[in-house]
């Protein structure tokens, strides 16, 4: 029923509805990725999840991306609470403000799910309704963002101290660093975070206002992606044929504990390869068409391009030693958005050292340098390198379909499918690949705050 799938909107989008056919998602429950029974039995949604939602929560209410984060507790904690801060909590920018930021962020990968839940909480805030028939009708100082939002979501190596100076220079328009930073720490939070959802199949949202108790949503036309541009990853003591193969978790298993042999039946299951098959299935029905979230997207054409590719001229690589979050970025954040920069170190740390100590079926599995290599291949595609990292171990450790969800996931996640997520790490629980999609998202975000620290950096000295 095209009228109540309505009833959610404000009066402003209602004219603009009877264009849209909304359809249910073909599975049940915050996933249509992961079994709804598998998430309510993770160790997620108890007494501790009901507490932290109650005390963080922006909606009021346990979300699909809540309940899927809350089979990672411990981290859900800190993403809440760092959440909370960036909308809530007291600020160099106003409420409306915050939230047409996260609509700009989330519209740069056509990010439905995350657009919708904004738009409420922008007129919650007292958002005036104008703004979100599209760029146009926002303040120019706002229009302002749109490059850095640009750059920051698919090539943010091309950030300069130049793009800061257009935003702070003195006129009626002029963002003040304070202020800023906040946006830029916004943007970077939800174009991560819209990675998250759509690499874990985040569900639309079931609303008891409309008739078939789904929110108009939106899904795109799906593709698959090439793998991450690995002639990055120099000088890893490999020959060019190495890079790009598709590696037998049997490798990634022998590195992290070399006596797993002795177990026959996992030897078995290791060797067996994955059949490929013609053809990608989208995660929801084919019935549903996209909502126009171009208006709230500046050259929507621009997108990710891998950071060096052959036969180009090689743009200098980001040299983590050089830059670093630990010894820059967080005191420089902390210094003009007091406190954010703690919450953002503590989420980077919980997620980086995250570990039940299990692999599949094994226990007792140090999967430190599994951890490494997921964060340090996302860093990898951004242009930024760890002179003291061994990236043969990417090489080792992640097997090509894994490769190919990283790559989709972190650079162009309105693209991943749920074949994609089928396909790697075939026996592993949903519990660990949300584990990597939590990495994914904290290594995506970090990576996007370097750069725009950096050259914020750059422009105050």
């Amino acid at each position: 029923n095209k009228k109540t799938s309505c009833s959610f909107l404000s009066a402003y989008h209602q004219r603009t509805c009877n264009n849209f056919q909304v359809s249910p998602p073909l599975t049940r429950g915050p996933s249509a990725f992961i079994p709804e029974n598998e998430v309510m039995q993770a160790n997620g949604l108890d007494e501790r999840t009901n507490l932290l939602v109650e005390e963080y929560s922006t909606s009021g209410r346990l979300d699909n991306i809540t309940q899927v984060m809350s089979i990672h507790t411990q981290y859900l904690e800190s993403f809440l609470r760092s959440q909370f801060y960036m909308l809530r909590m007291d600020g160099p920018l106003p409420l409306p403000y915050r939230h047409y930021i996260a609509i700009m962020a989330a519209a740069r990968h056509q990010c439905s799910y995350l657009i919708n839940m904004h738009v409420d909480e922008f007129l919650k805030t007292g958002g005036i309704a104008e703004w979100l028939n599209g760029l146009e009708y926002i303040p120019q100082r706002l229009k302002n963002l749109n490059e850095i939002n640009k750059l920051l979501a698919h090539r943010p190596w091309l950030i300069t101290k130049e793009h800061i100076q257009k935003l702070v220079k003195t006129g009626e328009n002029n963002w003040s660093l304070p202020e800023l930073v906040h946006a830029v720490v916004l943007l970077a939070h939800y174009h991560a975070l819209a990675s998250f959802v759509f690499g874990s199949g985040i569900n639309p949202e079931r609303d008891p206002d409309t008739s078939n108790g789904v929110r108009l949503i939106a899904v795109n036309n799906f593709c698959v992606c090439d793998l991450a541009n690995d002639n990055n990853i120099e000088n890893a003591s490999l020959t060019s044929s190495n890079f790009g193969v598709s590696v037998d978790l049997s490798s990634s298993l022998t590195y992290l504990f070399p006596s797993w042999k002795s177990n026959l039946d996992v030897q078995c299951w290791l060797t067996c390869r994955l059949q490929e098959k013609d053809g990608f299935h989208t995660t929801f029905d084919d019935e549903i068409v996209s909502t126009d979230v171009s208006r709230y997207v500046e050259d929507p054409g621009f997108g990710y391009k891998d950071f060096a590719r052959r036969g180009e001229d090689h743009l200098p690589t980001f040299r983590a030693q050089d830059y670093t979050w630990e010894n820059h970025g967080f005191s420089l954040v902390n210094r003009l958005y007091s406190d954010i920069g703690h919450l953002l170190d503590e989420k980077f740390r919980m997620v980086y050292n995250l570990t039940y100590n299990t692999m599949a079926t094994h226990e007792d599995v140090d999967t430190t340098t599994l951890r490494r290599a997921l964060f340090n291949y996302v860093h990898c595609m951004y242009g930024i390198r760890y002179d003291d990292y061994d990236y043969g171990e990417v090489n080792q450790l992640l097997e090509r379909s894994l490769k190919v969800y990283i790559k989709t996931v972190t650079c162009y996640p309105e693209r991943t499918t749920k074949r994609m997520y089928d396909s790697y790490w075939r026996q592993f629980k949903h519990s660990e690949k949300v584990h990597v999609n939590l990495l994914l998202m904290e290594a995506r975000m970090q990576a996007e705050l370097l750069y725009a620290l950096r050259a914020i950096t750059r422009h105050l000295t």
